[in-house]
């Protein structure tokens, strides 16, 4: 199951890939991705650390991508989250480790219908980019600011 921090993520690099103008303020990305912005943060520092966003200080500065967004594939941003893929451990690819109730993990059926799980996630979220999830959102969610009411004006009675 993907966590809420995996789909927050997801949005948050998501709404990067539709503003590749520059850098973007985490609030802007928190609006627009609709992700608590303190939440955010956490997400964003680890994205940084995993080279999937760059970020920059001072008044232009933001976050935007590292690679461009037909180079960043789900599976990537996932595993940078959540980890494997994988429902459990013994099926893993990556951080395969055996179940210690397990007699023989070659003939487990349960491990052999959870490699086929990993397996079919793995063929679509590997071949889906940044790029084809940010063109399904459509544009980016701004707020627009409210034009104050205009004063009545002593001229028109």
């Amino acid at each position: 199951m993907l966590t809420k921090k995996a789909k927050y993520a997801l949005r948050a690099l998501s709404a990067l890939a539709r503003n590749e103008a520059g850098y973007t303020q985490a609030r802007d990305i928190a609006q627009d991705a609709q992700v608590p912005e303190k939440f955010l943060e956490t997400i964003l520092v680890e994205l940084r650390n995993a080279c999937l966003v760059e970020s920059k200080r001072g008044a232009r500065g933001g976050h935007r991508l590292a690679r461009p967004a037909e180079q960043i594939n789900i599976g990537e941003i996932i595993r940078t989250i959540d980890g494997p893929l994988a429902p459990i451990p013994c099926a893993s690819h990556t951080r395969y480790r055996p179940c210690d109730d397990c007699v023989d993990p070659a003939r487990c059926a349960l491990r052999l219908l959870m490699v086929d799980v990993r397996t079919a996630m793995s063929d679509v979220v590997d071949t889906r980019t940044l790029r084809d999830l940010s063109e399904a959102a459509g544009p980016p969610r701004r707020r627009t600011k409210q034009a104050k009411p205009s004063k009545p004006s002593s001229e028109a009675a």
